[in-house]
């Protein structure tokens, strides 16, 4: 599905006729922009609609949305940011990465991330309490969960003595998941094997070397890149290789993915949604606190798991939120 075809299926429109345009404008407009792609998520877009509709704004009703994505390119999204202030919107809504580069073009339209990053940190806001400024949201901060993702997947794959990881350079949590595994990894005595993809064929390559390398399990990093754009692609390549395979979001698993834990990501676009219903009838972000994950998920797919001559002790299948089969 092009980029025109997936805006025309969510209702949106790239360009319309000015008339329609004008029309549009009587309603109050919303800019959705993500950094990474918009054909990879329509259950977040979902979410977002839901979370609208339960403040009483329905696409296409009383509210209209316009949807940009930069396609995993940082550097457009400065000019997607203008032209979703040309409209004008009335408020942008995205990832934290897309969030950051609207920050930095307007100080006065509301904006409302959703992200998996220290917002405080990468100055966003200026507390999770007291946000400040224009800018609120839902954190979930999927970087920090890398120790206990690789706990849980020794759970299963204890024998494994060199792990895989795969993180992504270009989000904004990457260096502390990056930190925070290999301590965790030291604790425990096992030897890590920590390679950076931004393409495809980053991905193919480290794949290569992990095989030669002898890794006898694999850790998924967090950001858009690796958990939407190229989910399926890792989670194909973890079955060629026969690779025991920890995941930070359940959609991996729904594909035949081995494990996964995580927050709700999907539940926290719901949420941006509500707050930006919120916010268009009158409240003002410095005032809404940006809300943190308190759920998470462990989802365990037992189909791959004998295809990959595991068993799942019963105490990490006591421990699974979700299990497919």
């Amino acid at each position: 599905m092009n980029r025109r075809e997936f805006i025309s299926l969510l209702g949106g429109a790239a360009a319309w006729p000015l008339a329609a345009r004008a029309q549009q404008l009587t309603k109050p407009v919303i800019g959705f922009l993500r950094s990474g792609s918009l054909n990879d998520v329509p259950h977040f877009v979902n979410a977002f609609r839901q979370g609208l509709k339960e403040t009483d704004y329905v696409e296409g009703r009383n509210v209209v949305i316009e949807y940009r994505s930069a396609d995993n390119q940082r550097d457009r999204l400065p000019a997607l940011v203008a032209d979703l202030l040309g409209w004008p919107v009335s408020l942008i809504a995205g990832d934290n990465v897309a969030a950051l580069a609207a920050k930095a073009a307007t100080k006065t339209i509301p904006i409302v991330f959703a992200g998996g990053g220290d917002p405080v940190q990468e100055g966003l806001v200026a507390s999770l309490n007291r946000p400040g400024g224009n800018v609120t949201g839902v954190n979930f901060f999927a970087g920090v969960l890398g120790p206990k993702r690789l706990e849980l997947l020794l759970q299963l794959v204890p024998k494994a003595t060199t792990i895989a990881v795969l993180v992504n350079p270009n989000t904004t949590e990457t260096e502390a998941e990056r930190r925070d595994v290999q301590a965790a990894a030291r604790a425990i005595e096992r030897q890590l094997i920590i390679l950076d993809v931004s393409s495809d064929r980053d991905i193919e390559l480290a794949f290569a070397t992990f095989a030669q390398r002898g890794a006898g399990a694999l850790l998924i990093g967090s950001g858009g890149f690796l958990n939407s754009s190229k989910r399926e692609r890792l989670v194909a390549l973890a079955a060629r290789h026969r690779l025991p395979a920890m995941y930070a979001v359940r959609e991996a698993v729904v594909s035949g993915g081995l494990m996964s834990y995580g927050p709700s990501i999907t539940d926290a676009y719901r949420q941006v949604g509500v707050y930006t219903g919120r916010i268009l009838k009158g409240e003002k972000p410095a005032d809404l606190p940006a809300m943190q994950s308190t759920k998470f998920q462990l989802v365990l797919n037992l189909k791959t798991a004998k295809a990959l001559g595991l068993e799942v002790p019963p105490t990490l299948l006591a421990l699974a939120d979700e299990v497919i089969e």
